[in-house]
């Protein structure tokens, strides 16, 4: 069917969707490689890679949160402990999504624990005091949250589903670090 440009100009701006015909049979090969097609392209390692530096992040952040579980003293240490604990938790939850996603992706999640601390993108500083410990749990927070935005950008529409991922998890991070601000400005 011809469409008649003089017509309708709507009819004049219309393009047709198509496919890439190339790359859809391509997907017929590798099966192996199970959701990952040769569309995913070049970068894929570098998503790994990203996923990799958060998963460690991820999970220097559960053993911060909770050290500072089982350490937290004082009069308003109970309350603070168990908001210590939910957020080990759910940090926890963040890290296997991000594993289950590397594999997803080909990859290898990394767990060494000699690699962790050089891998995150935040620090592991302990704090003594219930109010240094809240202070490094903010900072950290703040750090996940400026590079999983970054990450975000990065990734661009090249992954569309480890971008939602990483937009899901920077929602919670966001609430976590204003937690994090709202009971150290109560310290």
């Amino acid at each position: 069917m011809k469409v008649d440009v003089s017509s309708s100009s709507k009819a004049a701006q219309h393009k047709h969707l198509v496919l890439d015909q190339g790359g859809l049979d391509a997907a017929r090969n590798s099966l192996d490689e199970g959701a990952v097609t040769p569309s995913y392209g070049p970068w894929r390692d570098d998503v790994v890679k990203l996923l990799n530096d958060a998963l460690a992040t991820e999970l220097v952040c559960v053993l911060r949160y909770k050290r500072h579980y089982f350490t937290a003293n004082g009069v308003d240490s109970p309350a603070i402990a168990d908001e210590f604990l939910v957020h080990a938790n759910a940090e926890s939850a963040h890290a296997d999504r991000i594993a289950e996603r590397i594999v997803q992706l080909g990859g290898e999640p990394e767990f060494n624990p000699d690699l962790l601390s050089k891998n995150s993108h935040a620090q592991y500083v302990a704090g003594n005091t219930l109010k240094e410990m809240v202070y490094e749990d903010l900072v950290a927070e703040r750090i996940a949250v400026d590079s999983y935005r970054e990450i975000i950008q990065y990734i661009g529409d090249k992954d569309p589903t480890t971008r939602r991922l990483f937009e899901e998890i920077l929602a919670q991070e966001e609430e976590h670090a204003d937690d994090m601000a709202d009971i150290l400005e109560s310290l």
